[in-house]
């Protein structure tokens, strides 16, 4: 069976270690995953005075999440929580109340940072948002990515053995939790 992911990139940076990550991720992941972006670089500010009529962007986002099996969020940690963008991604996603688009779909967070503890502290502030969207997690798997540039390529070749491997178990935990969550909570 073949599990459509939506992803999210935290960073609004063309030059964001974590697209490199989200590029390296696909690489790595099984065959039976099929991973499309949700972009997040052009939707205003959340508004609750815009719940009554959603602009494009925000429509856009929960249908696309609406969409997909499983979502996979690839966050840098930004002042020891998760970047504003995303947050307000988030935001879109989970209002206006009553209409929240990421109950009851599988998820899991992962970020790279060239910090030595990655992006842990921002990923549990992530998996407390996802919480409360009751939005179950892939938690057995913790994945904090201290980011050596040499451990990468240009097109997202992982050139490292051991962050390869690594990356290819995440994404087949991930496959494997997808799969027990949607056999409980289908689509």
């Amino acid at each position: 069976m073949t599990f459509t992911v939506g992803y999210f990139v935290g960073s609004l940076s063309g030059q964001s270690i974590n697209r490199v990550l989200a590029t390296a991720l696909i690489r790595s992941a099984p065959a039976e995953l099929e991973l499309v972006e949700i972009p997040i670089g052009q939707l205003p500010l959340y508004n609750r005075d815009l719940d009554a009529d959603y602009p494009p962007e925000a429509r856009e986002l929960k249908r696309t999440v609406e969409s997909v099996d499983a979502l996979l969020f690839v966050t840098p940690e930004y002042n020891r929580s998760i970047p504003g963008a995303l947050k307000n991604a988030i935001d879109w996603g989970s209002r206006p109340w009553g209409h929240n688009s990421f109950a009851h779909t599988p998820s899991a967070t992962i970020g790279a940072s060239p910090g030595a503890i990655g992006t842990a502290v921002a990923q549990q502030s992530l998996k407390s948002i996802l919480s409360y969207c009751n939005s179950p997690q892939l938690n057995a798997m913790e994945a904090y990515i201290q980011f050596r540039p040499e451990a990468f390529g240009e097109g997202g070749e992982v050139l490292d053995e051991s962050v390869r491997a690594f990356l290819e178990k995440f994404m087949g935990e991930f496959r494997d939790f997808i799969a027990r969550v949607r056999t409980v909570l289908p689509g």
